[in-house]
């Protein structure tokens, strides 16, 4: 009887989403005036990420609580953006899994699986992520971690179509959220670190069609240029860049503006990133960090404005665009927002392209201004690491990644996940990047013994800082700033309500007020929050809505100390009075590590090399990893038993653990597993001290307590 009970509610619920409108066109135009939903991924074509409901305030934000959770199945990572259409909220995860639930209640409708063949993880730059969904008519749309571009039909999450978007034999991978405007699905693709060539495609909404692509790099001369464009562009590179790729991916921020019919991509790095070997001769490097604006119906070329001319930095432009519309110079001007990885708030007028302002709003050191007449920056002398390692700021993780900012009408500020972090850079001698197999296509060192120490100092001098940034851009200027005790905090939401929502990394969900940034309510999470948030309405409440879960490039890398396990991945959802909790999640047990391996120092050496040149872009930088993929640290004795069977024979694959058998033999996989025992051995011993020393690192970064750990046992002797 329950089953039944069960059945015909899910029955009743779908036949709900059924006959649940269409996101036509017109809706889509009219987002602005549907509070109760969120239509696209920043919820309307503007992408300012600010929700007009207002039942939510700084008056009475103290209320709010959990009025729901959903738990996923994994604990892979999670960075989508809900959709909320007509009471349904739909988000996307790991592996490229979409749910569909009750956006009053939080039960689960359908469950959609592209069932992603496992070994592409290792094509995938920051975890197997993806950003969110596009909504069209009665179809949903993903970009798949293998390249594809699938429809899916909202009432019953059925697949509709599917289209393969890059070359399967390349490392391509698709981590951003589609936009769809005009009756096109568009779409961009990573992988510029392997050393592939970036484009944007658009494809028929309804029947999958494939309508045209603009690349954002050009290919080989002798093959012909596919555009004008194209070949403008390949006079500002030299030598034989297409050997090497090129970069410039478009794998985040694509944007419609319907008041002027055209089409904003931010285009990404250089492949490598220094300059250097990709462009031996010079030149600016076309359209790298550059935002492109196109015409939505036909993909031509409209104007550009470079941002980093020939970027060296890892600098991408891909970071969210919002569309508004400020006072300037005594007139309304419709301009382009764009904080970028480079440092600075750029102001451009989006019908020409024209730069307008262009302020740091961190600590920048790579350039010192821009010139207003030209658009181009004044780079600092020594900063592009030619011959001699530079530290820089920003790191190459930016001055803000992707996790989404907002822009509030009401207060005329935007409001930025500020990450304050330079970076030593420390250049290579060419190399073929094809010979790197699985390793990033810098240019630069990532990871040895010289420069491990010396970013070590780096940290001890000037720690990464982070804070939640608001940024007026018609004064030019921070109008207040929150800091954060931990980096790779959240994306943000405005709302009419005069407040700010952004999750930390360190399990909080927050609501700050948004003229001062007065801190008015806080939420245990019990995970990290990178997501953006989201607001709909219901019955006639107000919810605000959040992936939870950590993962992505910064945490997999530097990895921190929870007081926790690692939950799966959930979906929570808040309104004023809500009483749902959390379970709890109990403490992680510290396994006894296994026995040291009989190796060398040499040899540890030698794995740690490799660990970082092949393992640490999942498993954390020296294996501090932060728990969203296993903790090498922390093996059951089965795992160690059967390292080799992992890591050549791939015995885990179907998991998501691709074999390396191709790039290591059975003496180098020994000499890693040596290094991670070491690392377990470490690891248990820090854990095992009490006092200050150990509060520190339950607090911060494990990388930032074991450089204080060296540092005090270095000058102690």
């Amino acid at each position: 009887m329950r089953h039944a009970l069960l059945s015909a509610a899910l029955l009743y619920l779908a036949s709900a989403i059924a006959i649940a409108a269409p996101v036509s066109e017109e809706r889509l135009l009219a987002a602005h005036e549907e509070g109760d939903n969120w239509l696209s991924h920043g919820r309307t074509y503007s992408e300012q990420r600010f929700s007009p409901l207002a039942q939510v305030h700084d008056g009475n934000v103290d209320q709010l609580g959990l009025a729901w959770f959903f738990e996923t199945d994994t604990h892979l990572g999670m960075e989508a953006t809900p959709l909320v259409i007509d009471g349904v909220l739909y988000i996307s995860g790991a592996w490229n899994t979409v749910w569909a639930l009750d956006a009053k209640s939080g039960q689960r409708l359908w469950k959609f699986d592209p069932e992603i063949p496992r070994e592409k993880s290792i094509s995938a730059c920051c975890g197997v992520i993806n950003r969110g969904l596009a909504a069209w008519g009665d179809a949903l749309y993903i970009g798949t971690l293998d390249g594809r571009l699938i429809a899916i039909d909202r009432a019953t999450g059925e697949q509709l179509w599917s289209q393969q978007t890059t070359d399967p034999d390349q490392p391509y991978s698709i981590t951003g959220a589609p936009r769809v405007a005009k009756g096109k699905v568009f779409i961009g693709n990573g992988g510029s670190e392997f050393g592939i060539r970036g484009y944007v495609s658009a494809y028929d909404a309804d029947t999958g069609e494939f309508a045209w692509r603009f690349y954002t790099v050009p290919g080989n001369p002798a093959d012909g240029f596919e555009s004008e464009a194209m070949e403008r562009a390949a006079a500002t590179w030299s030598g034989e860049w297409w050997r090497q790729g090129g970069g410039g991916t478009v794998w985040d921020s694509i944007v419609y503006d319907p008041e002027l019919d055209q089409l904003y991509i931010g285009v990404g790095n250089g492949a490598p990133h220094n300059r250097r070997i990709r462009s031996p001769g010079g030149g600016d490097n076309l359209f790298l960090s550059s935002i492109v604006a196109l015409d939505p119906d036909t993909g031509d070329y409209l104007w550009h404005y470079q941002e980093v001319p020939a970027e060296s930095w890892d600098y991408t432009a891909t970071q969210q665009i919002t569309l508004a519309e400020i006072p300037w110079e005594g007139a309304a001007r419709k301009v382009i927002l764009h904080a970028p990885k480079a440092g600075f708030v750029y102001v451009i007028d989006r019908a020409s392209g024209k730069l307008l302002s262009a302020e740091p709003f961190t600590t920048v050191t790579w350039a010192s201004h821009y010139d207003l007449e030209t658009g181009r920056p004044a780079e600092v002398p020594g900063q592009d690491y030619d011959g001699k390692a530079a530290m820089v700021y920003p790191s190459a993780m930016g001055g803000h990644n992707w996790h989404p900012m907002a822009y509030s009408p009401d207060t005329g500020l935007m409001y930025i996940p500020e990450l304050d972090m330079g970076m030593l850079y420390d250049e290579i001698e060419p190399v073929d990047y094809r010979h790197l197999k699985r390793h990033f296509n810098t240019g630069y060192k990532l990871n040895h013994d010289g420069y491990s120490q010396r970013f070590t100092q780096a940290l001890l001098e000037h720690l990464p800082k982070a804070s939640l940034l608001a940024w007026d851009p018609v004064k030019q200027e921070a109008a207040w700033k929150l800091p954060h005790p931990n980096i790779h905090n959240g994306g943000v939401l405005a709302t009419a309500g005069n407040l700010v929502f952004q999750g930390t990394s360190d399990g909080r969900m927050l609501a700050v007020q948004a003229d001062n940034g007065e801190p008015l309510w806080s939420f245990a999470t019990d995970n990290s929050v990178m997501a953006g948030p989201v607001s709909y309405r219901v019955d006639g409440e107000q919810y605000i809505a959040v992936a939870v879960g950590r993962g992505g490039a910064l945490t997999m890398n530097t990895g921190r100390s929870y007081p926790t396990g690692n939950p799966n991945n959930r979906i929570m959802a808040f309104k004023l009075n809500g009483s749902a909790a959390l379970p709890q999640t109990p403490e992680v047990a510290r396994l006894e590590p296994p026995q040291r391996l009989d190796v060398s120092a040499t040899d540890l050496a030698e794995g740690r090399q490799l660990f970082n040149r092949y393992c640490a872009r999942c498993h954390g930088a020296d294996v501090s990893g932060d728990g969203s993929i296993p903790d090498l640290r922390n093996l059951e004795p089965v795992w160690h038993e059967n390292f080799e069977a992992v890591v050549l024979e791939g015995l885990m694959e179907e998991a998501g653990m691709p074999h390396f058998a191709d790039v290591l033999d059975k003496d180098q996989t020994r000499k890693i597993h040596a290094y991670i025992i070491e690392r377990s051995h470490e690891d248990f011993n820090l854990r095992q001290e009490t006092g200050w020393l150990q509060s520190l690192r339950d607090f911060g970064a494990d990388i930032s307590a074991r450089a204080l750990a060296w540092f005090i046992r270095f000058t102690t002797g």
